[in-house]
């Protein structure tokens, strides 16, 4: 298609001006090659890595291939939105083992209904500039290797956490993608990586989820076993998921480049209902009517009620045997899910130890 009277690098500096406009901290473009993550997919895949997100698995190499998830596709708009609340005091909240840790996006509203029309809102933006064009818009919501795209369009690195660290920002953002069927100039430069020797991220890692560096086993991450896996947690890995109730932040927290991380101002992002300053007894005394009222809109919902208990028990386990402690883990022993009830015994079993 063309771009009007519009210049291709004019639309480019338009697009920056209405990203900004719209919240987003940084934009960038890239192409839709990116065929030289297949084969490492391809072995995170075989490894089993992904533990039970089969939908990783189904679609394969489908994530490599925007152009095929969405045919026409000639270039990739990768946006970056911070999202880090201010003054969390995220670090003494690990060390108080009665606190419940949240990791710090989800301490706000969902971001992904929020981006969306964000992206949205940009793309009628460009439509406006140049006419209308095909496009899809995606905030970790497709089979799409956005971290590889995000690389590609110079928005970071990929860290050895796997992920996309900048130097400006360290990795506290959210990423977002249109999808657009007519050709843009893509960023020919990729940011160069500035880990260097620093394993700060891997050697803290508490449940020791990192196979070596750029490599993650997922059923050892804490943000997969708080979030996405709906079983019961192996309970060797329990004991090193202290506070952690809804993921973990430890490998960002603890990278040097996140000393650059600026507050975010969005008011989406900040924290909802005291939930960044709750105590697990608190949380795990929650009916479920109150965690579906208090997790509206919220990216806990994932979790489930279930989930979201078991969890706290968890963390209940790995508290101190104070009387709030021990009194919410009574008042749960008899929950109807043979789930809850299991965790509760074992954390209760750990009060009771010598």
């Amino acid at each position: 298609m063309s771009l009007k009277n519009m210049e291709p690098h004019s639309l480019l500096d338009a697009i920056a001006s209405w990203a900004q406009e719209l919240g987003f901290a940084q934009y960038g473009v890239s192409s839709v090659d990116l065929s030289a993550e297949e084969d490492y997919l391809q072995k995170w895949l075989d490894a089993g890595y992904h533990g039970d997100m089969e939908y990783l698995e189904r679609h394969g190499m489908l994530r490599a291939r925007p152009d095929e998830l969405v045919p026409g596709t000639l270039s990739v708009i990768s946006l970056r939105m911070d999202y880090l609340p201010a003054d969390t005091a995220a670090v003494q909240r690990l060390a108080d083992r009665e606190a419940a840790y949240i990791s710090r996006y989800a301490l706000g509203r969902d971001y992904h209904k929020m981006m969306r029309k964000r992206l949205q809102k940009l793309a009628g933006r460009i439509a406006e500039a140049i006419g209308p064009f095909g496009y899809r818009v995606f905030v970790d919501s497709a089979p799409l290797l956005e971290k590889a795209l995000a690389r590609n369009a110079g928005l970071g690195w990929v860290g050895k956490n796997t992920l996309i660290l900048n130097r400006k920002a360290g990795s506290f953002f959210f990423l977002g993608e249109i999808l657009v069927d007519f050709p843009l100039p893509a960023n020919s430069e990729l940011a160069r990586n500035h880990c260097g020797s620093c394993t700060a991220c891997l050697d803290l890692c508490p449940t020791r989820a990192f196979v070596s560096a750029n490599v993650l086993d997922a059923r050892r991450c804490i943000s997969y076993l708080t979030i996405e896996y709906k079983g019961s947690i192996d309970p060797e890995l329990r004991a090193l998921m202290g506070n952690r109730v809804f993921g973990c932040d430890d490998c960002q927290l603890v990278c040097p480049w996140n000393r650059f991380a600026r507050p975010t101002a969005e008011q989406d992002f900040q924290p909802r209902h005291g939930l960044d300053n709750a105590s697990l007894a608190e949380l795990f005394l929650w009916t479920e009517e109150e965690f579906l009222q208090r997790t509206e809109g919220s990216p806990i919902r994932r979790a489930g009620y279930e989930g979201w208990l078991r969890n706290l028990a968890i963390g209940l386990g790995n508290a101190p045997s104070t009387i709030p402690v021990l009194e919410a883990l009574q008042a749960r022993r008899d929950h109807p899910s043979e789930l809850v009830r299991e965790h509760v015994e074992w954390a209760l079993q750990r009060h009771r130890a010598p």
